[in-house]
């Protein structure tokens, strides 16, 4: 990366370090004799106050005050010359050249300095303090000259050439200590910015397998400081975004499932207007047909008039168990009837159902099995559990068939009772087993005319049970078809 964060940091503070260098490089050069002077001139009223004292009480020649003194100058790279007041005698401390000192002390104290080139820093009663070049070694001096009360007069002078050549030895120690401290930088920096900026680099990665929606991307450095926070709060957005993003696709499926099921509602209301206009239309044309004879007289016997009659009453008979049928079905699948749950005896009902329907099963010869005496008692809703009965022993009735046998059966265990209607005949195609329980659903329409059925009994079944929670089902049998249901003991 070109403009990486280490990169970028490296820079910075390589720069920052080569500018402090550089600062104090001119520094070093535009200052440092100014402050060596600033120094140097304190020093020099530092020492005049301690002559002048020494002076004042008489001790200037003791051993204690020489010893002092000859410490002080030398210490600062101070030469002194004090003289007495006719200017005969004097004393020296750390004086390279007294002659040439001692000449220069007296043109001050006559007033002949010539043509001494001069600078004044500080001009008081007692002394003045000036920068001057020395013509015979052209070297400049920063000096301090005076009197002291008594009337002696002193001089200290100091080289200031000395600072100048500090300063290029100093500037040129700071070029290679630079160059050294520059390269360490880079090293240092290098290695701390690397540091520093791997778990923003791993923040990275993991913020980009997020775009991915790879959620399972964690940030693993870990730390205690704001890149370590950082990095938990990624965490806890990866989380957030994956939990977000899993209800968003439970709500998306949940609307596509929606639109599906609407989908099919519709289907089913098509399919369910087309086979109620089916079914409605035979019934009524026989009925129009019969009815418009009957007003033409096309038979005009007392017989003939019945029978029309007769074929109207049927199919309207008909019609109307089919509309009643469906209002129960409707009924039963929009859960707008109410479900009362009582304790029954199901063999009491069994055999109520099968007492109405005694005529029937005399007129098709069937021989019914059901050797149900002792009660047996089922939670349930007793209106509809005689429903389903009554729909199965019906179904029974119509598709009878060979030996002509019906067998009833309940086969109690620990919390259910299963009861099967089971008639001898025909086995229902496998292909149709799963759709018998479909409204308007026949297997043999040309059967189905000839009792009147209309393929709704078993969807009301299949509608009541699901109503209850309950499991149902079919079995075919090589001799016939067994329908049971089951209910709660317990």
């Amino acid at each position: 990366m070109k403009r990486s964060l280490k990169w970028q940091m490296t820079v910075i503070f390589v720069g920052l370090v080569i500018c402090m260098l550089l600062i104090f490089y001119i520094a070093n050069n535009s200052f440092l004799e100014q402050y060596y002077v600033y120094n140097k001139t304190n020093d020099f009223k530092e020492i005049f106050a301690e002559v002048e004292e020494a002076v004042t009480n008489g001790s200037l020649k003791d051993e204690s005050t020489k010893s002092e003194l000859t410490w002080v100058v030398e210490r600062g790279n101070i030469s002194l010359l004090i003289t007495d007041e006719a200017i005969n005698d004097y004393i020296s401390y750390n004086v390279y050249d007294i002659p040439l000192l001692y000449v220069k002390l007296v043109r001050y104290a006559l007033n002949q300095q010539g043509d001494i080139q001069q600078e004044m820093i500080e001009n008081t009663e007692n002394y003045i303090i000036t920068k001057s070049l020395e013509p015979t070694n052209k070297t400049e001096y920063l000096e301090m000259v005076g009197q002291f009360e008594n009337g002696g007069w002193f001089i200290m002078r100091s080289p200031i050439e000395s600072i100048r050549e500090s300063v290029k030895i100093s500037n040129k120690f700071l070029v290679y200590v630079g160059i050294l401290v520059t390269m360490l930088s880079v090293l240092l920096i290098w290695f701390f910015s690397k540091r520093l900026t791997r778990p923003i680099l791993e923040l990275t990665t993991v913020s980009k397998r997020m775009t991915e929606l790879d959620f399972d991307a964690k940030y693993s450095s870990g730390g205690i400081d704001e890149i370590g926070i950082l990095g938990a709060n990624f965490n806890l957005m990866s989380e957030k975004l994956e939990t977000t993003i899993s209800e968003l696709k439970n709500a998306n499926y949940e609307l596509q499932r929606d639109i599906e099921q609407k989908e099919k509602m519709e289907e089913v209301r098509t399919e369910f207007l087309g086979n109620v206009s089916h079914e409605l239309k035979t019934p009524i044309a026989l009925i129009q047909g019969y009815a418009e004879g009957l007003k033409e007289s096309i038979n005009a016997d007392s017989e003939s008039r019945d029978f029309y009659c007769d074929v109207i009453m049927d199919e309207a008979n008909k019609m109307n168990q089919m509309v009643r049928n469906l209002i129960a079905l409707n009924q039963v699948e929009a859960g707008d009837d109410e479900t009362i749950l009582e304790r029954f005896d199901i063999s009491a009902l069994i055999r109520g159902v099968l007492q109405s329907c005694d005529i029937l099963i005399q007129q098709k010869n069937v021989t019914l099995n059901f050797r149900q005496d002792t009660p047996v008692y089922v939670w349930g809703d007793q209106f509809k559990v005689e429903q389903v009965v009554r729909n199965y022993v019906s179904n029974a009735l119509n598709h009878v068939d060979n030996e002509k046998v019906i067998e009833i059966k309940i086969i109690v265990n620990e919390e259910k009772a299963i009861i099967s209607v089971f008639n001898t005949g025909s086995p229902v195609p496998e292909e149709d087993v799963e759709r018998i329980w479909d409204k308007f659903f026949k297997v043999d329409k040309a059967h189905t005319r000839e009792y009147g059925g209309n393929g709704i009994g078993l969807s009301i079944v299949k509608a009541i049970m699901e109503s209850f929670k309950q499991e149902y089902g079919i079995k075919n049998y090589d001799n016939g078809v067994e329908f049971w249901f089951q209910l709660d003991i317990k």
